[in-house]
């Protein structure tokens, strides 16, 4: 069973259940997800806000069952689901308010508020977390590779949670849209390159489309976002047509049963 709706949002108030989180609730979610037991490894409040924008702008409404299990362990183990305590139940009630806030923020006003932390609450000299390779291998430390400047530093985390999402859920590399691949190059700018072929389009990207501050990063997570959520909405929310396998019958038509009788006055008499 889903825990929440995926559909489009609507506009009435909203009931304090149904509030994005406080700063309180966002530092609570990050405490109980890192209170996750071994072996199992939790994405972080941070990486954990970019999975969900990863999810939400798939061209497929993906149930929540699919993919909390990841946000509980990289690899998908699923965690105290048999008997849930006060800290699975809580832990999913946050992150269902988020998941809920940020898809109604993007719907509705175009874009939403990362939750990205400065350079110095995410820890000066500590090395950014590299996104999973898979969704069966754990979230690892890059070992060996330059110091990266404070606003990659910044980003990569969230941007790593988005690409976990995708890695696991890859309808979204699948589709034929040259838009959606260039969003896609764009916001993953932010993560380390692989090989000399990104290297070069992150020198491009650097060249074309300087970023000096923070601030201006995060505007560009947020443009790359809001339009990916929107490339991908006609797919997401489509409604498939039902077909009839045989042609409607009007009431004044001959009566399909062959009693020679009007549809209205024979097997039709009983419908409005």
């Amino acid at each position: 069973m889903a825990l929440f709706d995926a559909a489009p949002p609507s506009r009435p108030p909203l009931a304090a259940s149904a509030q994005d989180l406080s700063d309180a609730e966002f530092a609570e979610l990050d405490e109980l997800l890192a209170g996750i037991p071994e072996p199992l490894e939790p994405l972080d409040a941070v990486m954990l806000d970019g999975f969900i924008a990863g999810v939400l702008v798939q061209p497929e409404l993906i149930d929540a069952e699919r993919w909390l299990p990841h946000v509980f362990d990289a690899g998908g183990h699923r965690w105290g689901e048999a008997e849930p305590g006060p800290e699975q139940i809580r832990v999913r009630e946050l992150i269902a308010r988020r998941y809920a806030a940020m898809n109604r923020s993007l719907a509705e006003f175009g874009g939403f508020d990362p939750l990205i932390l400065e350079p110095d609450e995410a820890g000066e000299g500590e090395a950014a977390e590299a996104p999973p390779a898979s969704a069966d291998e754990a979230p690892a430390a890059a070992a060996d590779e330059p110091p990266l400047d404070p606003i990659t530093r910044a980003i990569l985390p969230w941007v790593a949670g988005f690409e976990f999402a995708a890695s696991i859920f890859p309808a979204l590399y699948e589709l034929d849209d040259d838009a959606v691949a260039t969003t896609l190059t764009r916001l993953y700018r932010f993560l380390p390159a692989e090989g000399a072929e990104e290297e070069a389009t992150a020198a491009l990207l650097a060249k074309e489309r300087p970023l000096a501050t923070l601030d201006a990063a995060i505007e560009e997570v947020i443009v790359c976002v809001a339009e990916l959520y929107d490339l991908t909405a006609q797919e997401r929310y489509q409604v498939e047509t039902v077909r009839r396998a045989t042609p409607k019958v009007g009431r004044n038509d001959p009566c399909p049963c062959g009693s020679g009788r009007k549809f209205k006055v024979c097997h039709g008499a009983g419908t409005a």
